[in-house]
């Protein structure tokens, strides 16, 4: 469409300008070189070089024939393939073509006898071209910046959700497989039972891992599942299993903004999930969330033993909750009780972050 407008515009002013000189000659060049527009992402460079190289051919005619015009407005053109290469080429082709155009650009001026106003206002001209070129360019490549960090964040989230998910579910697995090889052995008409949990809990494992996954795929219509919240904790209370959960929400815990609310959840998953997978002998998990005015305090203690590798480098798990907490404004510390055990206390704004 662009070429086929550029060409039949050439085209009519060839035909209706007999002062032209050389003008079959001219019209013919002029529309012969419409076509290279088509290159103008693709190969910015070439098409740059191609463009400027037939002005500067026209500019050592007009020299050679002495001519006073020669050459149609249709030919600035050539200024959209400058636009191209400065917005579109790289910096080596920006550089290569900016040089060749500007030794064009001065031809011109010469063989046209231009004074100093018309080289100014010329120069002027191409510059500002240059320099819209380059603005777009800019917030171009500022936007795609922007994208490709807010899809890092989303990664980072999803990876967070996932170790969640998978570290939770697959610590209540080992921990019912280690007490299913026990009751196999004292009582082996319960070990169906023990399986029939364990093969429930890996369901739900691969039901919450392929609902994130999904969200990868582009152009899928899906159906999104909200995300646990903070009344999601009374599924995790257990009173007939070691360790036992025991829950308590105390205040207004109901209604709050919707990234605090699965934050909390995901907070006291993943230190019930430590617990149970680093402390040793607990037989009772305490989750404690309160809304004290403006913020949400969440406290999950065990009264099992650390063990040795307790208060070493963190792992990703706890690296993953402090960062969690932080994204909300808030905070995340952990460590050994006084009275024994491990803590996990967090403190997030009841708001999320300002």
């Amino acid at each position: 469409m662009l070429v086929g407008g550029f060409g039949a515009l050439a085209l009519v002013e060839g035909i209706t300008r007999p002062e032209v000189a050389w003008r079959p000659f001219v019209t013919v060049l002029t529309v012969a070189l419409m076509p290279v527009l088509l290159w103008r992402r693709r190969r910015p460079l070439t098409a740059v070089l191609i463009g400027w190289a037939v002005a500067g051919l026209l500019s050592v005619l007009r020299l050679t024939l002495h001519a006073d015009d020669l050459g149609l407005s249709s030919m600035m053109v050539i200024l959209i393939l400058l636009y191209s290469l400065v917005r579109w080429g790289s910096g080596r082709e920006a550089i290569l073509g900016l040089a060749f155009v500007t030794a064009v650009v001065g031809l011109g001026m010469y063989a046209a006898s231009a004074g100093w106003a018309d080289t100014f206002g010329g120069s002027a001209f191409v510059l500002l071209i240059v320099a819209v070129a380059a603005a777009f360019r800019y917030h171009a490549d500022l936007w795609d910046r922007r994208r490709l960090e807010t899809r890092n964040q989303e990664r980072l989230a999803l990876a967070r959700e996932l170790h969640d998910t998978v570290a939770h579910h697959v610590s209540a697995i080992a921990v019912q497989a280690q007490a299913g090889g026990v009751i196999a052995r004292l009582q082996p008409e319960k070990a169906g039972e023990v399986l029939a949990e364990i093969e429930s809990e890996a369901s739900r494992t691969l039901a919450e891992m392929r609902s994130m996954v999904r969200v990868l795929r582009e152009g899928d219509v899906i159906e999104y599942t909200p995300q646990p919240g903070i009344t999601d904790l009374l599924v995790l209370a257990r009173a007939d299993e070691t360790p036992v959960i025991e829950v308590s929400l105390t205040g207004s815990v109901t209604g709050l903004r919707r990234p605090v609310d699965a934050a909390t959840y995901r907070l006291a998953q993943e230190g019930v999930t430590n617990a149970i997978r680093h402390a040793q002998g607990a037989s009772r998990i305490e989750i404690d969330v309160r809304r004290e005015g403006d913020v949400v305090r969440l406290r999950v203690t065990d009264d099992g033993r650390t063990g040795p590798g307790t208060g070493g480098e963190p792992g990703f798990g706890l690296v993953g909750m402090v960062e969690r907490a932080q994204l909300l404004g808030g905070s995340l510390s952990a460590g050994p009780g006084p009275d024994g055990g491990w803590v996990v206390e967090a403190v997030l704004p009841a708001e999320g972050p300002a």
